[in-house]
């Protein structure tokens, strides 16, 4: 942007400070800018500044804050929605700004893709309507199959990593079933490798629709159309309902695996319809959401839920994260992301909503660095990176030709997102500071 364009008839005293470490630290001095410089504007200033000390440097996108809030309006009317006063010099931080830099190549799937998950740094785990789990290494490198289901996969989990070489997953079904499976990351590099499941879950009465591991990994749980919420054992060996249905076996590219069945140790009974989604941050509690319009917090001891929120929308989705890993995060069926924190009184009602997506809320995730950083996934084809500490969206990622089913992050740095598109896309390069 050219600053010189700019109405001057007004100009600012600014002062440009950053956390950043070189090269995209500026001179802390004082400049006079057009008081109506929009955040690009601010953006062309900060890199117009760093380049003229570096004349190899490449254009980075920016970030602006003033006290803590991101600025997402012209600099002049920023100041006078928030009383800031105009005439001492300001200081405004900036960041790098959380956009993706670079979209892969997308990765076919059969059909639509209905989970992702990117748990692991080494590995992404997907969930497709064909029934078949998918391990990829890489944008369009797949490495696992996990066979075995007979319905659509609607969630996939990693159970137990520790940088092992053997890592175990769960997947969740339609026909009704979980199933768990072990592999080698980086034993299958020329070609795939078909993996059966060393054990498969049983007891739910309809479609299984989310599954999350407890951190230890001994244990899952489950949320179904049935209502209720399962506890399931992930060893390979126990005492209750346990039967061998297949024996060892290995050849074209199968996995040896031997297979048992397990039973529900409990249930969590209080949901009135589907339970769309389940979490399990902690090792005593599980967070679930539901088409019954409630988010409840369970305590897994005695089996009660401990915390009740209600909020007039049949919900899809939930995740826990944030300021100590207390905020709580919900979508469904409107296009509003909604925030809860707990932790403060009248806690029925949402601290932050969220309202950019012009259609149901499919997933929402926070990131695992972060107190303020999360992402939503729409079947508007959209997924919004969002920051709390403003109200629009920090970046739109459009790169689905249909509904976009799932999402979550990856490394720290790339979104991936599963869709009707029947595409695993992978979003990389966002800076989360």
């Amino acid at each position: 942007m050219d600053v010189d364009r700019e109405d001057v008839s007004r100009r600012l005293h600014v002062k440009f400070v950053t956390k950043l470490d070189s090269p995209f630290k500026v001179p802390v001095n004082s400049v006079a800018i057009p008081s109506n410089v929009t955040r690009l504007g601010l953006s062309s200033i900060v890199n117009s500044i760093i380049e003229s000390d570096n004349p190899e440097w490449k254009t980075e996108p920016f970030d602006f804050l003033i006290d803590g809030e991101l600025i997402r309006m012209s600099l002049e009317e920023f100041l006078l929605a928030k009383g800031i006063s105009a005439e001492r010099t300001l200081e405004i931080e900036y960041i790098r700004a959380v956009t993706p830099r670079k979209e892969e190549e997308p990765s076919l799937h059969d059909d639509w893709v209905s989970a992702v998950n990117g748990s692991s740094p080494r590995f992404i785990l997907t969930g497709c309507y064909d029934s078949l789990g998918r391990v990829w290494s890489s944008a369009g490198s797949c490495s696992h199959i996990l066979e075995g289901h007979s319905g659509a996969i609607s969630s996939v989990a990693l159970v137990n990593s520790n940088d092992a070489e053997t890592v175990t997953v769960a997947t969740a079904s339609k026909d009704r079933t979980l199933r768990l499976f072990k592999f080698d990351p980086a034993e299958s590099v020329d070609s795939t490798t078909k993996v059966r499941a060393y054990k498969i879950l049983r007891g739910h009465k309809a479609s299984v629709q989310s599954v999350s591991a407890q951190k230890s990994g001994n244990m899952v749980c489950s949320s179904s159309w049935d209502c209720t919420i399962n506890l399931w054992n992930t060893n390979e060996s126990n005492s209750e309902g346990e039967s061998v249905s297949v024996k060892k076996r290995k050849g074209n590219n199968q996995a040896e695996e031997s297979q048992s069945e397990g039973e529900a140790v409990t249930s969590l009974v209080g949901h009135t319809q589907c339970v769309s989604s389940v979490v399990w941050p902690e090792y005593d509690v599980i967070y679930s959401s539901s088409w019954d319009h409630s988010v409840r917090r369970w305590d897994v001891e005695t089996g009660k839920d401990s915390l009740n929120l209600f909020c007039g929308k049949a919900l899809n989705t939930v995740d826990v994260g944030g300021e100590g890993s207390a905020l709580i995060a919900a979508g469904g069926s409107d296009p509003i992301l909604r925030v809860w924190d707990p932790r403060k009184p009248g806690t029925s009602a949402p601290v932050f909503q969220f309202s950019s997506h012009s259609s149901w809320i499919s997933a929402c995730k926070w990131h695992k660095s972060s107190w303020f950083h999360l992402l939503s996934a729409s079947y508007d084809g959209k997924i919004m990176l969002w920051d709390l500490r403003t109200a629009w969206p920090l970046s739109v990622i459009d790169t689905h030709n249909d509904k976009v089913l799932s999402a979550d992050w990856w490394k720290g740095e790339s979104v991936i997102s599963g869709g009707a598109d029947s595409n695993l896309r992978i979003s990389s390069g966002i800076a989360i500071s």
